[in-house]
């Protein structure tokens, strides 16, 4: 066996050589966190002084400047160069980062570690200039930990300043408004809201028709099928954006402000505000598109739809979600069990058949609902049809039932306690009592007990008419009033006869319909009629 040897294999000098006179990597990090004057001068100054200092220095070689304008420092995902410039350092492209201070690099503390250690992995070291600090020293985290909380905490008291402010602002009615988001409206010459007419024209249709029953899928083809253009000039509608038209107050001429808010000024993340923040509505604050009983009849409609929901998708009987492809969807029950009825296609022999079933038998069979029928879809509509007509022969009758609903959904009292329909009916109630107390009164003659029920009788009466004056002249001229005083012209000028099944048409007059059996239904009319009809 051979004795043990150590040989020794000498350095190259011409390598210590190069490594010595190799240049560093440098790149230098500058940011200002608002797009003003004064931080645009401190900006270029940043970008010109990082330069100069680099490129004066012979061991270093210039790695770029990257520098982030107008953006927050507290969240790296939203500052482009500075993601930039990480990519950059993780292909070796950057030894050494220059920046001017910790709060500069970022005002996230957790963020800032976790930049530090990530660059720190591959070799890269990190200068803060105020700070005097240099990332591969061994106490540098503990001092970045230090200045990066009270940057952080800079930043949470700035915020808090700039809430307070805003709040206060909201408080007196400042109005800022979002326009490049906002259908149907400008910034005007003086600064406020300006309606744009052929938008509004969009807008009034959205709203008619979906209070005529289309759902946001049917506005939302009949849109792009006739290439509206939207705000951004592009015929494409999302459902989104036609249901933040529905649902936006500011069509009828009010700003809600504080509907959502930002939970912590470090991951700037906002939610909605359900009840947790005040909010402050400004009412009249700009021309309305739509009048504010429209609006206030579509926000009843959108509650109405909801409220048809199933808890889950998969929920058994009932439905999942609002319908209104057909015009009976969620309108006609189970005259049994009163669970809804469903529009199904039975297929036998290469043959279709359109039927309505129950809901309950369709998942239970007969364990809940014994005996309810199948009805063929003809039969029902042609029913339907016949108890329409036969309303439609007493033409006055009903034409004063559907104006006396729509004054109740659209006429409230001045003082919010009686419709104007509600007085009427009062009345005549108070006029049959005393008509009844008068013959009572007549056959006890002599009987002072009915004086002060005459009385009371007579007070209220008197009361309820000033009532009654007041609301018929705050309603003169109104678009309400127009809206009725419309309907019952139209009503009156409309045939006495609906020939052809028009779903439309149907929708708003049907308000529900009860299966009583294979041979009869029950149709409620819009404004409370109700019709027995035999079906053929």
């Amino acid at each position: 066996m051979s004795a043990r040897s150590v040989i020794i294999i000498p350095e190259k000098p011409e390598l210590k050589h190069e490594a010595s006179i190799r240049q560093e990597l440098v790149a230098a990090y500058c940011r200002v966190s608002t797009e003003e004057e004064e931080q645009q001068s401190s900006y270029e100054n940043q970008c010109k002084y990082y330069t100069d200092l680099i490129m004066q220095n012979p061991k270093w070689s210039m790695a770029g400047i990257f520098a982030d304008e107008g953006i927050s420092g507290t969240s790296a995902k939203k500052r482009d160069e500075f993601m930039r410039m990480i990519k950059a350092c993780k292909k070796g492209k950057i030894n050494l980062i220059l920046t001017k201070s910790i709060s500069r690099f970022s005002r996230n503390t957790v963020d800032c570690l976790h930049y530090i250690r990530l660059l720190k992995s591959w070799g890269v070291a990190v200068i803060f200039e105020k700070e005097n600090i240099n990332t591969m020293q061994e106490d540098s985290e503990f001092l970045i930990t230090l200045h990066g909380a009270f940057a952080q905490q800079e930043v949470e008291s700035i915020s808090a300043n700039v809430r307070w402010g805003v709040q206060q602002s909201m408080k007196e009615g400042k109005v800022r408004i979002q326009y490049k988001k906002l259908y149907g409206y400008q910034r005007g010459e003086d600064g406020n809201p300006e309606i744009i007419p052929e938008q509004a024209e969009v807008v009034e249709e959205i709203y008619a028709r979906y209070l005529a029953g289309a759902s946001l899928r049917m506005i939302q083809n009949w849109l792009e099928d006739r290439r509206i253009p939207n705000k951004k000039g592009i015929a494409e509608w999302p459902l989104g954006c036609i249901r933040g038209i529905l649902t936006s107050e500011k069509y009828c001429g009010d700003v809600l402000m504080q509907k959502t808010y930002t939970t912590d000024c470090i991951t700037h993340k906002a939610v909605k505000n359900n009840g947790e923040r005040p909010m402050y509505l400004v009412q009249n604050n700009h021309p309305a598109i739509i009048d504010r009983e429209t609006y206030d009849a579509v926000q009843a409609e959108f509650a109405r739809r909801a409220a048809l929901r199933s808890p889950s998708k998969n929920a058994l009987t009932g439905q999942s979600c609002y319908t209104s492809k057909y015009a009976l969807s969620d309108r006609v029950y189970c005259g049994e069990c009163g669970t809804k009825y469903k529009r199904t296609t039975w297929s036998k022999n290469g043959k279709k058949r359109i039927v309505w079933r129950c809901v309950s038998r369709l998942d239970y069979g007969t364990k809940y609902c014994h005996s309810s029928p199948t009805v063929d879809e003809d039969r029902l509509q042609a029913a339907i049809l016949a108890a329409i007509n036969s309303a439609m022969s007493e033409k006055n009758v009903l034409i004063n039932q559907i104006a006396g609903a729509m004054e109740i959904e659209l006429l409230p009292a001045l003082d919010n306690t009686m419709s104007l329909a509600d007085i009427t009916r009062r009345l005549l109630e108070l006029e049959q009592e005393f008509q009844t107390l008068l013959a009572k009164a007549a056959g006890d003659f002599g009987d002072d007990s009915y004086t002060e029920r005459f009385r009371t009788l007579a007070e209220e009466m008197a009361d309820l008419k000033e009532k009654r004056k007041n609301i018929e002249a705050h309603r003169a001229g109104s678009e309400a009033d127009h809206r009725i005083k419309q309907a019952v012209e139209i009503m009156e000028n409309s045939s006495s006869e609906i020939t052809v099944w028009n779903d439309s048409t149907i929708r708003q007059l049907v308000d529900w319909v009860k299966i009583l059996s294979s041979e009869e239904i029950l149709v409620c009319l819009h404004g409370g009629i109700e019709i027995r009809q035999r079906m053929k």
